[in-house]
């Protein structure tokens, strides 16, 4: 089963890209975290989340939000040497 993601952002200027995705087990919050890392990495100036839309009609930019703050947290907790 795919997945169309539509990720609207700003770096310099407002943006969007879009792209179809295989979720292979995974959620689409999980699909649309992964690109807009990629989205992020890519991206020479620093981009700013504004709206995640899964399948044309789904808003799940808060979910991205919550799990790529979940995912920054667990990273910095695994890091600590106490």
């Amino acid at each position: 089963m795919n997945i169309v993601i539509e990720i609207h952002y700003k770096s310099d200027s407002r943006a969007l890209q879009t792209g179809k995705f295989p979720l292979r087990g995974r959620t689409s919050v999980q699909v649309a975290l992964d690109f807009w890392k990629q989205i992020k990495k890519e991206m020479s100036y620093h981009a700013q989340l504004e709206n995640v839309i899964a399948d044309g009609n789904q808003d799940i930019t808060q979910q991205v939000i919550a799990l790529e703050e979940q995912e920054w947290n667990k990273s910095m907790n695994d890091n600590l040497p106490f």
